[in-house]
């Protein structure tokens, strides 16, 4: 018998709770959020209440202070408010010695629901504003210069209750509320949300992408995207509305095409020695087939779309096909279409094919983006009225791209980090303030993993960065 057999065996080691442990809510210096303290002094660099005081204006009750109150619920929705109630997140402990004017959820609930949807669109020029104000003041989008992407989705919130103005059911069968976005990210920087439109629970998919799309190109110009510029959608935005939009403010496009007679006869007439196989460095998920592949063939050809419009909305470009073997064919499907499935995207980007078939299929990081506003700040719709909500979504977006500009600052990893972990690294850090010679000072935990990446959020949100690389 070997001599490790021979040693006493040591009882697994716990985390056991200290006993007679006692809790006491009595520290007028703490807080549980001090990364928010660099997080707002960073959008004050941006010109957040600058911004806010040249475009928001409310006439209504409840309507002064814009300045003040649009950041206490954008800094509550930094440090991770879903509702009105929980803006009392900004008032305990030590809150009022590292932040002035917070005001309690109620007066922020009445701020909200005096916004009509004017007062949602002056929201909206803010918005745009300050990301390109924090894409100057950090590195958010590095390689925009270069190339860009612009995506575009929608995303139906459920609403419970018949008190929500504009509340139906529409393509998901789930009764809410549905919200349209547009991204801007780049091959190096995570997307950030450029523009917002809160709709009807009922509307279709395309309903309004027109004006969104043509403002999404407005903001990622601002913010940084001087070079080439793709807009990607899926098929419920392939339309002659949303490509004009593309070309007439200089953007490209990349629409996924529905296989309507049209493209399938396009698509048959599609030589058998044009087809290019390809294999995946990493399978992908095929929605339809409910499968992962690895390897398909792609191929392209000149195509004419929306030809039954006149010919003013009639569009010229290529049409790149990928196809995917089925694995259980239906004898009842013709020879073409029983043997493969196809995905056709329209587009008139200038990449080569494989390339551009690839940067398509990027699109789908916007289903990040909408992950992470559902598990913070638009996990909830909390006002019955139709414009709070809406404006309650502008202000989501801009606490979304301030915390990804947070990230930028702190760190490689944080760059591309999920937002709610941005929040539990970042932003949730517990801490005692102090005011040794009367100059205030946060004590943080020792040996907390993410010192360093937090302090140099706290360092760099005080002063312009160096030009990312």
């Amino acid at each position: 018998m070997s001599k490790s057999h021979n040693r006493p065996r040591r009882k697994a080691s716990v985390v056991r709770v200290c006993h007679g442990l006692s809790a006491v809510f009595d520290d007028p210096n703490l807080v549980s959020c001090a990364g928010l303290a660099p997080i707002m002094r960073l959008a004050e660099r941006a010109g957040l209440h600058r911004l806010v005081g040249e475009h928001v204006r409310l006439d209504a009750g409840g309507g002064a202070n814009p300045r003040v109150k649009v950041a206490s619920l954008i800094a509550g929705m930094v440090a991770g408010a879903d509702c009105i109630d929980d803006m009392d997140l900004l008032r305990h402990g030590g809150m009022h010695r590292v932040f002035d004017q917070t005001r309690a959820p109620s007066t922020l609930g009445t701020f909200l629901r005096a916004f009509t949807f004017g007062h949602v669109r002056q929201l909206d020029a803010v918005a745009s504003r300050l990301l390109g104000n924090l894409a100057r003041h950090t590195p958010l989008l590095p390689g925009a210069d270069q190339v860009g992407y612009l995506d575009v989705d929608d995303t139906v919130r459920e609403t419970h209750g018949d008190a929500k103005q504009g509340a139906g059911y529409g393509y998901t069968g789930v009764r809410g509320l549905n919200a349209l976005l547009a991204t801007v990210s780049t091959p190096l920087a995570a997307p950030v949300i450029c523009a917002t439109r809160l709709r009807k629970g009922s509307v279709t998919s395309a309903r309004g992408a027109e004006r969104l799309v043509a403002d999404g190109i407005v903001t990622a110009r601002r913010a940084g995207a001087a070079g080439l510029l793709i807009v990607r959608a899926d098929s419920a935005f392939y339309n002659h509305q949303v490509v004009g939009a593309c070309r007439r403010h200089d953007a490209r496009f990349s629409v996924t095409a529905r296989l309507n007679p049209s493209v399938v006869q396009v698509i048959a007439g599609i030589d058998e020695t044009a087809w290019t196989p390809i294999k995946y460095p990493e399978a992908i998920w095929d929605e339809d087939e409910q499968r992962w592949i690895s390897e398909a063939e792609v191929a392209e050809i000149g195509y004419t779309a929306f030809g039954s419009r006149r010919r003013a909305d009639q569009v010229t470009a290529r049409l790149i096909v990928r196809r995917v073997k089925r694995l259980n064919l239906d004898p009842a499907q013709g020879e073409l279409f029983g043997a493969w499935r196809y995905h056709p995207v329209f587009t008139d980007s200038p990449l080569p094919m494989l390339d551009a078939e690839a940067a398509h299929r990027g699109h789908a990081v916007i289903e990040q983006v909408i992950a992470d506003l559902k598990a913070s700040a638009l996990a909830h719709l909390p006002s019955g009225r139709f414009t709070a909500n809406a404006a309650w979504l502008v202000l989501a977006a801009i606490g979304f791209n301030l915390t990804r500009a947070a990230g930028a600052l702190a760190s490689t990893f944080h760059a591309r980090a999920t937002t709610a972990t941005i929040r539990a690294q970042l932003i949730g850090v517990p801490a005692r303030i102090a005011r040794p010679a009367r100059r205030p000072v946060l004590h943080l935990p020792r040996d907390w993993p993410w010192q360093h990446a937090w302090q140099q959020l706290f360092d760099l949100a005080a002063h312009d960065p160096p030009p990312a690389a």
